[in-house]
């Protein structure tokens, strides 16, 4: 476990136990933010790194201020705004946020109820911050993903041009899974009705929606089951590329587009944003690798996604034929972004 994971445990331990007595805001700033901020690495006792009470000067709403503000060698990397712990979090709290948005060099903000931690940049217009956030972190509800996505804000790790990268898919991909989080429990009425079209034959009355709920409920929950044991019965065997290659066709299985490969596809399709419409930048998937391309044209490829055997690579196609470079993780692809560029250049050449 990480140190920042540690931390993070620790404090949602706190928020467990003390609820109670931490719902007012001034209590969630010094029993929850401020110790989240110092398990990011922040100096919560410097007020030149730490500023509490920013203020600067707004067109119609001079000395307003926002709670706290975070600076690192002068640059202004996150504005904060916190409210009590029982509050539900919306677009009414972001008022403050906007406005500073707009005056300041900053190009994150952060509002938070002390669990939910909401992260904003200007994805739909440079210097106007979202309406949506592009991150959510809960700090009762976290997972090694989530942590690792937390942990790009840490004083040490932070970078704009990571974040930025990264934000466009992370806000699709955290906007989908509140979505089908919310679907496990509750299905929505259209997507009982889209399962009925397929399933059954006949009226669709009332009790029919009902227990066609309860049967995508147990759908969903079986299928997330199976996936896991047959993640964990592939670790245990640990398959070769060629192995699984050979399975694929033996089976027949349908080619499958991985979330892994779908997060990679909105990575790449993120850097290559400025050079290229990225209306263009299309996916294409395959049984051994997942292709990107170009004007989902197979003779422009830009990328290829190698996820599916033990060892990951990026296929990259700047030169005359396909280098493989091998990836860890999706933030490995970050740093090959003027290849990627270089690729989509060429065929515009």
């Amino acid at each position: 476990m990480s140190n920042l994971d540690t931390s993070i445990s620790a404090l949602a331990e706190r928020v467990r136990q003390h609820s109670e007595t931490i719902q007012t805001e001034e209590a969630v700033k010094t029993s929850v933010v401020l110790p989240f901020l110092r398990a990011l690495g922040y100096d919560v006792f410097n007020p030149a790194e730490v500023i509490p009470e920013f203020t600067a000067d707004t067109p119609g709403k001079r000395a307003e201020k926002v709670d706290y503000a975070i600076q690192k060698d002068g640059e202004m990397l996150l504005l904060i705004e916190c409210k009590g712990l029982s509050t539900q979090l919306n677009q009414r709290h972001l008022g403050q946020l906007f406005r500073y948005f707009s005056v300041t060099k900053t190009r994150f903000a952060l509002l938070t109820n002390g669990q939910e931690y909401q992260f904003f940049t200007d994805l739909d217009e440079t210097n106007r911050m979202d309406e949506r956030p592009f991150f959510v972190f809960d700090l009762l509800n976290f997972s090694p993903s989530s942590i690792s996505e937390l942990n790009k804000f840490s004083r040490s790790e932070f970078s704009v041009d990571v974040i930025l990268a990264q934000a466009e898919r992370l806000r699709y991909v955290s906007a989908a899974k509140r979505l089908l989080h919310d679907w496990f429990d509750a299905p929505p009425d259209e997507l009982i009705k889209l399962v009925a079209n397929e399933i059954h034959s006949g009226r669709v009355t009332a009790q029919v929606r009902e227990v066609l709920s309860k049967v995508i409920v147990t759908a969903m929950r079986e299928i997330v089951r199976d996936r896991l044991q047959t993640r964990l019965s592939s670790a245990l065997e640990d398959p070769s590329d060629e192995t699984l290659e050979k399975e694929a066709q033996i089976k027949g299985r349908d080619i499958e587009t991985t979330e892994e490969e779908m997060e990679g596809f909105l990575l790449v399709k993120a850097l290559l944003r400025g050079a290229v419409d990225v209306e263009r930048v299309a996916i294409r998937d395959a049984k051994s690798y997942c292709a990107i391309l170009l004007d989902d044209n197979n003779r422009k490829p830009l990328a290829r996604l190698h996820f599916n055997g033990r060892s990951k690579y990026l296929g990259l196609f700047d030169g005359d034929q396909e280098e493989r470079v091998q990836v860890t993780s999706l933030d490995d692809i970050i740093p090959l972004q003027d290849r990627l560029v270089a690729t989509a250049a060429k065929y515009d050449t």
